[in-house]
């Protein structure tokens, strides 16, 4: 995960190698979170099978596609432009069609087609396998549209391309929608609910990523913690399952332990954690596999106990100290960053002081943080109203980050004179004599190149660092390698 200290929403043009049998281009955008990027690939493997290669560039394409996040107003302002910016090309160029994806898709549905008309197809997270019927719709002149939510569909059987890869890191999605109903998140009705993927698909894929050359993998999930396999079904339905069903059941912690055990030289980590739901086994699985990363995104959203209750944060701040305090104990040099929002509806300064002094406690590597974002269909939105001025807003949000800052700058400092096992991904963009990697705490790294390569494993030693990056030399190759 990239780290990131204020408000800041990523497109990505994904791009895959040419197919000579295939005679049409696509060229798809992907904005917000990992899921998002990992869906994206799904959805170029999905529609290599019909006919199209993908293409970075927009001028080459038929079919436009833009994968899409509802989870602040700025994202979908992004991608608004975007679309306005594709259908003016379509004034010069006819024949290209343009289909938005992903949660932005599920929250408007048709509205995009029939009122706004900026698009010729909606297709919502649980329908990617529909989009060869859905694409022949508008090549017959028709609008189509699929935003049905599924209770059983994980793209467990469908092997994602790589796009834009640097061929050592990966995203393994393992779980898909989220049960948490926090008041401020759409999530649950643009992904639906949590339901998990095959534990032997995963590691199957796992082992397909190594004898790739692939060397780390992140598996990723809306909460992947709440990961429980007992055959498939909603996670809802767990209890009505069978004493046999029961008894076989793989958690995360197992999920963890199968992967780490597959692969013992790739490295292993997990986005997105709940700390209501991450439980004591977990914090020991990682404390047991050397391969497991030691870093852990817990977002934890406010420091208020009474502002955790009104966005339905099932923990309190002492519940989350404890954990904190549990991942110190058992992962010591383990790395915790976190999601905070500010000005969320009825929070006062009091609220605001508490989530600084829960900062100042945890003392976290690094964060991402924002100004609170009404969303529409949201509980938030429809029973609180949003009553926090935005000055008041963004001097709480720039506190946050300033503090962030501070706490990030203390914890590189940490790492000063150590010699830590860095995997190289590429080139630094500052310098290309230089490499740039990531240590187990999910800290990126630049080196000098001297004969090293991409995708292998070294140790460097640190000499020097910003709040956050670490500079240093090579040492000498890792024994993962």
């Amino acid at each position: 995960m990239e780290k990131i200290i204020e408000e800041k929403n990523q497109g990505t043009a994904l791009t895959l190698e040419k197919d000579q049998k295939n005679t049409r281009n696509l060229y798809i955008e992907s904005y917000g979170c990992q899921m998002n990027f990992s869906d994206s690939e799904i959805v170029a493997s999905i529609l290599a099978q019909e006919g199209f290669n993908t293409t970075n560039s927009l001028e080459e394409a038929d079919l436009v596609l833009v994968n899409t996040c509802s989870i602040r107003e700025k994202a979908e302002q992004t991608v608004r432009k975007r679309l306005e910016k594709f259908n003016a090309v379509k004034k010069t160029r006819p024949h290209i069609r343009v289909g938005v994806l992903g949660c932005m898709a599920e929250r408007l549905k048709s509205k995009l087609l029939e009122e706004e008309r900026i698009v010729d197809m909606v297709v919502g997270p649980d329908a990617y396998k529909d989009l060869p019927n859905l694409i022949r719709e508008i090549d017959e002149g028709r609008n189509a549209v699929n935003v049905i939510l599924s209770k059983d569909e994980t793209y467990g059987d469908v092997a994602p391309v790589r796009l834009n890869s640097n061929g050592v890191t990966a995203f393994v999605s393992i779980t898909r929608g989220c049960d948490n109903m926090c008041t401020f998140c759409v999530v649950p009705f643009t992904r639906g609910r949590e339901r998990s993927r095959d534990p032997q698909s995963i590691v199957h894929e796992v082992n397909e990523l190594w004898e790739k050359g692939y060397r780390e993998v992140t598996l990723l999930g809306q909460n992947v913690d709440s990961y429980l396999w007992y055959g498939g079904g909603l996670k809802k339905d767990f209890d009505a399952a069978s004493a046999i069903q029961k008894a076989t059941a793989v958690n995360f912690s197992n999920l963890l332990a199968l992967v780490a055990e597959a692969q013992p030289r790739m490295r292993i980590r997990f986005s997105t954690s709940n700390p209501q739901d991450m439980t004591l086994d977990v914090i020991e699985t990682m404390a047991r596999f050397k391969n497991i990363c030691n870093y852990i995104h817990l977002p934890v959203q406010s420091g208020s106990d009474r502002i955790l209750k009104a966005m339905n944060r099932l923990h309190t701040r002492e519940e989350y100290f404890e954990l904190i305090n549990n991942i110190r104990k058992i992962i010591p040099d383990c790395a915790i960053s976190q999601d905070i929002i500010t000005g969320f509806p009825t929070e006062t300064e009091e609220d605001h002081q508490d989530t600084l002094s829960l900062m100042e406690y945890v003392k976290y590597d690094f964060g991402f943080m924002f100004a609170y974002s009404e969303r529409p269909g949201t509980l938030a939105a429809r029973k609180l109203m949003d009553n926090i001025p935005e000055e008041a807003k963004k001097r709480r949000l720039s506190e946050v980050i300033d503090l962030q800052l501070k706490h990030s700058l203390q914890r590189t400092k940490e790492h000063l004179g150590k010699i830590e096992e860095v995997l190289i991904e590429g080139t630094s963009k500052k310098s290309e004599l230089q490499w740039m990697g990531r240590n187990s705490q999910n800290t990126v790294v630049v080196f000098p190149k001297e004969n090293y390569a991409v995708g292998e494993f070294v140790m460097v030693r640190i000499e020097d660092c910003t709040s956050a990056t670490l500079m240093g030399k090579a040492v000498g190759y890792s024994e993962n390698n």
